[in-house]
């Protein structure tokens, strides 16, 4: 192969690819080797696929029900070409019986369109919208493992890992946010034997170009100097954008302004001192004091009083990940969520507001059961000892890894000295019982 990128050159025969490909995948699926006339690409495909603990007879999954993928399709970024990409694939897809799909970056289907024989068809191997095509959900496929390696790619009848889907062939690349390169997802090719030709290789490699460029085209003008942003996930000293300048608040600062931004109607002085001091001693002349402070540092015509208010609306970190979840979008809510809320306070309203993100968006991540989601918060500082997220994600991906680190924290929560007290700092649920 001139080309290892391309499954089946001009000039060779399908069927007897086909036969060499059942042959290797059968001597991969019970030996554990890959035979030489498998591509390099496949072939590291089939290994990731293996550690990953996906079997040959295995099916995808149906990840995002109707409302909840109606609400992340709605938010996310390749939404906004979609027009684009029915325009220049969709009468190709329908004349040649293809299928159209896109995924996002964990490889679950968004959008599967085209002819409508084939589409029934491939109903039946559950490559319809909302279901789950990873390479750590259902092996090596074109879709999924474009997003994997960051490359278009097609794959060949057996070249795919479950066998039920080698009847097909497909071919994707990638597509990535124009701004910072990250990917967002990948356009996707599906039919028969006739798409194994470099010509649709490279014909998803310039619908994905052409996307990046729209979505360069479509980006939003940065955000108006005057409009406040608030950041306070995952540090304990918030940084608010204002009028084009960043201002590093301190704690209590910090404190008053995320408190604010949740209360655009405003706190009385009463409300804010029982919010923010547990010790009752506390008196209102030190938090009119912090308060005379702010508003020095901030400027005149931002903070308002009677009652204490923001002038303006202040959109937070915080917020942009509840109004996701709230919409159901819980991966656009996980990207989001760089870190607990101001994690070393302990002002009470605050400790509330940072439980409340953390575990709905936790409770979100396990009940949507997605593997790498939940890998991402399984390894993050506040989930590497949450044994229900590493619970949860050991029944969606068994890797040896995972199960030797569930393993220790079992083995941790059954010592003499128990988990009571969890670590200091720690997110509430390690205090919880297990479930």
């Amino acid at each position: 192969m001139t080309d290892p990128w391309v499954a089946l050159e001009p000039g060779a025969d399908p069927a007897e690819r086909v036969r060499a490909l059942r042959r290797a995948h059968e001597t991969f699926t019970t030996a554990g080797t890959v035979p030489r006339p498998v591509r390099s690409v496949v072939a590291e495909s089939w290994r990731r696929s293996a550690r990953a603990g996906v079997g040959p007879d295995g099916t995808a999954s149906v990840e995002l029900s109707d409302g909840d993928l109606g609400a992340y399709r709605a938010e996310h970024p390749l939404a906004r070409v979609m027009p684009l990409f029915r325009e220049l694939m969709g009468t190709f897809a329908a004349d040649g019986e293809h299928l159209l799909a896109v995924c996002d970056a964990h490889g679950r289907l968004l959008w599967v369109e085209g002819h409508r024989a084939t589409r029934r068809r491939a109903d039946g191997m559950n490559f319809v919208p909302g279901a789950g095509w990873s390479e750590s959900a259902v092996g090596t496929n074109a879709p999924g493992t474009a997003v994997a390696v960051d490359r278009p790619v097609q794959v060949f009848a057996a070249e795919h890992f479950i066998r039920r889907v080698q009847p097909w062939t497909c071919a994707a690349a990638p597509v990535h946010d124009p701004r910072t390169g990250r990917v967002l997802g990948a356009v996707d090719i599906t039919g028969g034997d006739g798409l194994a030709h470099p010509h649709s290789l490279g014909f998803v490699r310039a619908v994905a170009r052409a996307a990046e460029a729209q979505l360069a085209l479509l980006a939003p003008p940065p955000t108006a100097p005057d409009a406040p942003l608030l950041d306070a996930l995952g540090r304990d000293e918030a940084e608010l954008v204002l009028n084009g300048r960043r201002v590093r608040l301190s704690r209590r600062h910090s404190e008053i302004l995320v408190l604010l931004s949740q209360h655009p109607e405003g706190l009385s002085g009463d409300e804010l001192l029982c919010a923010m001091y547990a010790d009752e001693s506390v008196t209102p002349v030190t938090l009119r004091a912090e308060l005379a402070r702010l508003r020095r540092l901030l400027g005149p015509g931002v903070l308002a009083s009677r009652p204490y208010r923001l002038a303006a609306a202040v959109e937070s970190d915080a917020t942009v990940v509840e109004r996701r979840l709230r919409a159901g979008a819980v991966t656009a809510a996980a990207e989001a969520y760089t870190g607990p809320l101001l994690p070393g306070s302990q002002a009470p309203a605050i400790v509330r507001l940072r439980e409340r993100l953390a575990d709905g968006l936790r409770a979100a991540l396990i009940a949507h059961r997605d593997p790498d989601l939940l890998a991402d918060w399984a390894r993050a500082p506040w989930g590497e000892d949450d044994l229900t997220v590493w619970r949860a994600l050991a029944a969606v991906r068994p890797t040896a890894a995972v199960r030797a680190r569930l393993a220790a924290l079992e083995a941790e929560l059954t010592a003499p000295a128990g988990r009571a007290a969890g670590r200091a700092g720690g997110a509430t649920w390690l205090q919880r019982p297990p479930a």
